[in-house]
């Protein structure tokens, strides 16, 4: 039996991290709440709140955060596309809902890394050979996925830096360790 039958689109605003592009809001046939602790194990989650029941994955571009009560995803070019990412949303809550007997709920808060989380885990040498000028300006490159790690030449030749390489991969990429 399927937790949700639809997300209805109910409004479109421009979204002004990107000139161009909107945002849809989106209202479930039902709450989210009891499948929201259940999704938050999936991968691409960057951040969770267990007591506000938000979640929010990256998608590319942009981001889709669930509410107990409404969906919003950023950085769409029609309406058209929002609609079939709602649809597809459907799909992936009731999947996610029909397989937690295998998932153990999240009750624990995520929250994404932010640059400076990043940033002290790096070399630190400002040698630019990423193409950035700075430690500083890769890692906020890595947190908008402009830069990957494989471009840090001294994060991945200097076996020095193999903890930090493994410990950025886990804060960039929880799930790979899942």
């Amino acid at each position: 039996m399927s937790y949700l039958d639809s997300i209805s689109l109910t409004r479109i605003l421009p979204c002004l991290a990107e000139p161009g592009k909107i945002i849809v809001l989106g209202k479930p046939d039902r709450s989210l709440a009891e499948v929201i602790p259940y999704l938050a194990t999936l991968p691409g989650v960057i951040t969770y709140n267990p007591n506000a029941l938000t979640l929010t994955f990256r998608r590319q571009p942009g981001f889709i955060t669930l509410y107990s009560d409404k969906v919003y995803i950023t950085q769409l070019r029609d309406a058209d596309e929002g609609l079939e990412l709602l649809r597809t949303l459907v799909e992936a809550i009731n999947a996610t809902w029909e397989h937690r007997a295998q998932l153990v709920a999240m009750t624990v808060a995520r929250r994404a890394p932010r640059w400076l989380d990043i940033w002290t885990q790096l070399p630190q040498t400002n040698c630019k050979q990423c193409g950035e000028a700075t430690c500083m300006a890769f890692a906020a490159a890595l947190l908008q996925q402009k830069r990957t790690l494989a471009e840090c030449l001294p994060l991945v030749s200097d076996p020095a830096f193999a903890d930090r390489r493994a410990t950025l991969d886990a804060m960039i990429f929880p799930a790979a360790l899942a």
